[in-house]
């Protein structure tokens, strides 16, 4: 979530599941989180079917998401997932670098009930739910996440988990185990609803914003590599193969998130840097028009937090304070003549009435392995009314509680291309795509391709007029720490 914006530590247990799907392919709905509403800046910044369990293996998942990551309208993404039996929906939010799946439950203490973003609310009851059962300390996933069974424990001791922001916000509570229902993809476009089970957090306690936000939503669900997040705990079942890919529309609105193999287009990719707790990749120059930055050789290693995070989950762009006023020159030098002024303490904006794209440099961001992100001025510079536009970079080291610097890209840089994460090989990868035109995947059961579009469910669910993404999770599908 966008108070990744912040140092997020995620203290508690990891969450496994133990998940299942016939050969095909699955579907989420999903809602950008501010979509066609007006929102601050610093509300930006501060948050940065009803089936017998089946045995499945192997399959496609269409998940459909809402929104935009237009910075003055939007910021994050969110998905509606089915839980429960009888299946009950459920809005989560959705990015990619934390890595467990929680929602707010019954009896919880502080848990919204309410929210602005025109979604209802849900908590999660598992005693309502005929296939729900508790996770207990002495399981073994419980066991496995701490090393050992813990010191103390007994058979009836839930296995319990707790998540720190590092605005203050924090969510704590237990595992259970219960049935989540996706829509599997069958053909070209389409789908049919299927199910499996997972084990995923019940939230009991929520503290700062996670309590009192006005944009409130029924949870979070986590796209990480680690153990815990849903992709890992799907490949150790042998159910997918560990990539995923999304394709982000902030013209249009609306675009693509898949896991599984990607066939088209066509994606170079970059080497991860290896043992990081998020998606780090090798950043090695960044060119503004046709000048490369004069920048200290190791400026991306940052001590312990190597390289650049790539982060969907994350609306803007944080850059090393002596890269930010690096690149900020250089991009100002173009226009000498405008006058910034800061907004909300934290913006710098401007008044300008031409074209953007015709009066600013375009950036471009070299990576290890010759690979180049390509950042026009529409993609870095943001409209908050008419003729008042703001940049997207940010200052890392002015942003964090610890002044320390960091390199992350989010939606601001990666929407209007296919991003691949691609975990079996270690590696993560880009093309230039019409996010609101469909790619191609393959199931890995049958061997067969197929086409898979952008989704709008606005007017299907009657939730938010706004623009839609469609998350795809191919092979099955199902917070953001940003430490």
């Amino acid at each position: 979530m966008d108070r990744k914006n912040l140092v997020a530590v995620l203290m508690g247990v990891m969450v496994f599941a133990e998940l299942g799907f016939v050969s095909g392919n699955l579907v989420f709905n999903v809602q950008h989180k501010f979509a066609g509403r007006e929102r601050s800046l610093s509300a930006l910044k501060a948050h940065d079917a009803r089936r017998h369990r089946r045995i499945l293996s192997e399959v496609d998942i269409d998940l459909h998401l809402g929104g935009n990551g237009h910075p003055a309208e939007a910021g994050l993404y969110f998905a509606k997932i089915g839980l429960g039996n009888p299946s009950k929906d459920y809005y989560v939010q959705v990015d990619t670098g934390s890595d467990i799946l929680w929602v707010n439950c019954a009896n919880c203490d502080r848990c919204p009930t309410k929210s602005d973003l025109g979604v209802k609310l849900t908590l999660y009851d598992p005693t309502s739910s005929d296939s729900s059962s508790r996770v207990y300390c002495d399981d073994e996933f419980c066991a496995a996440t701490y090393g050992g069974v813990l010191q103390g424990c007994t058979k009836d001791l839930p296995c319990q988990y707790s998540v720190v922001y590092g605005d203050g916000s924090a969510t704590a509570g237990y595992y259970v185990k219960d049935t989540v229902v996706l829509d599997q993809v069958t053909g070209n476009l389409e789908t049919s609803p299927t199910n499996g089970s997972v084990i995923f957090g019940c939230g009991a306690k929520q503290s700062g914003e996670l309590g009192t936000s006005s944009e409130a939503l029924d949870g979070i669900l986590g796209f990480g590599q680690a153990n815990s997040s849903m992709i890992s705990q799907l490949a150790a079942a042998g159910n997918i193969k560990r990539m995923f890919a999304h394709c982000l529309d902030n013209i249009h609105g609306g675009g693509i998130f898949a896991i599984g193999e990607v066939v088209s287009p066509k994606v170079n990719t970059t080497p991860m840097v290896p043992n990081q707790p998020h998606y780090n990749v090798v950043m090695k120059e960044i060119e503004v028009g046709d000048n490369v930055l004069d920048l200290p050789t190791d400026i991306f290693d940052t001590g312990d937090r190597r390289g650049t995070i790539i982060d969907s989950g994350t609306t803007l762009a944080y850059l090393p304070e002596v890269v930010y006023e690096s690149m900020m020159t250089k991009i100002l030098a173009q226009q000498p003549g405008i006058k910034l002024h800061t907004v909300e303490e934290q913006f710098m904006c401007f008044q300008y009435s031409g074209k953007v794209d015709s009066g600013f440099p375009t950036v471009k961001f070299h990576f290890e392995g010759s690979l180049s992100l390509t950042v026009y001025p529409h993609d870095y510079l943001f409209e908050i009314r008419d003729e008042v536009w703001c940049f997207g970079w940010q200052n890392s080291g002015m942003q964090s509680k610890d002044g320390r610097d960091m390199t992350l890209l989010g939606d601001l840089v990666l929407s209007n291309k296919l991003v691949l994460y691609d975990l079996e090989n270690q590696a993560i990868g880009w093309a230039d795509h019409n996010c609101s035109s469909a790619i191609k995947v393959k199931d890995q059961a049958s061997g067969s391709v197929y086409s898979v579009g952008a989704h709008n469910i606005s007017s299907a669910s009657c939730v938010i007029s706004g623009r839609i993404v469609t998350f795809l999770l191919l092979v099955f599908a199902i917070i953001h720490t940003f430490s």
